[in-house]
């Protein structure tokens, strides 16, 4: 079962030493969007999600549209658990699968097999799981041999097919995503595709991130729109089924929730 429901989530982030300086000064020098402002101790920090509310259920495919800055990556890693929020409710049900950084565990001085252990392992698989996958994950990358050799001999798209085939081996009843990245050759890229396809088939609930609107109309049945950390809108959309684009997205497994 996939379920997602957040009342009045919110998420700073201080800004430490800010006391000291004007609020534009700190303003200019925060790397995050959000909006900035003081508490009743005078502490700086930016306020990344401002009382965030929604539900997605089973079948949603949520499409999350905003101006950089709005809030987009940082909705994402708060449903991936990885910021807390600071106040509000989050009830999440089923495993989550999210694409967050597509090198997560991986070790260049490592062995291709032996990077299959450290990738399955923050995907929270258990040893013998990852032992159960590496023949599929072999004979799909066609690496053959090249997984006993470090991954700083390949090739970036042999390291590429490695990566997207690790995360793409175990289902995930909700898939968080930040826009579609390629997946190497024309050949590879349509078997990626087609792998994909099965993958977001069996998900529960997609959550897409982008700025591209014609991908979100092409993938997504909602689409929530993000202002300075706030939702501003809440809208259906029409989807035509079984449709995937030619971009293939390569997922990046945090394990259970």
């Amino acid at each position: 079962m996939g379920y997602i429901r957040a009342k009045d989530v919110v998420v700073d982030f201080p800004i430490y030493g800010g006391v000291s300086r004007s609020l534009k000064s700190t303003f200019l020098r925060a790397a995050t969007g959000g909006v900035l402002a003081k508490d009743a101790a005078e502490r700086v920090f930016v306020r990344a999600l401002d009382r965030v509310s929604f539900e997605f259920k089973e079948g949603d495919r949520v499409g999350l549209v905003g101006q950089n800055g709005s809030g987009k990556s940082t909705l994402l890693r708060v449903l991936a658990g990885t910021y807390e929020p600071v106040s509000g409710e989050l009830e999440i049900r089923g495993r989550v699968g999210a694409m967050l950084n597509i090198w997560l565990g991986m070790d260049l001085e490592a062995t291709g097999r032996e990077n299959i252990y450290l990738r399955g392992t923050i995907m929270g698989l258990r040893r013998r799981q990852i032992e159960h996958l590496i023949d599929e994950i072999s004979e799909f990358t066609e690496l053959d041999d090249y997984l006993h050799m470090p991954m700083r001999t390949y090739s970036s798209g042999m390291a590429m097919r490695l990566a997207f085939a690790v995360s793409t081996c175990v289902p995930a009843d909700i898939i968080l995503m930040d826009e579609w990245l390629s997946a190497g050759d024309s050949i590879f890229a349509e078997r990626a595709k087609d792998r994909l396809r099965r993958l977001l088939d069996k998900a529960k609930i997609m959550v897409l991130a982008s700025h591209d609107t014609t991908l979100i109309s092409s993938v997504c049945n909602r689409v929530m729109t993000l202002d300075h950390g706030a939702v501003a809108s809440m809208e259906d959309l029409p989807v035509e089924p079984d449709r995937v684009p030619a971009k293939v997205s390569i997922l990046s497994f945090q394990g259970e929730r």
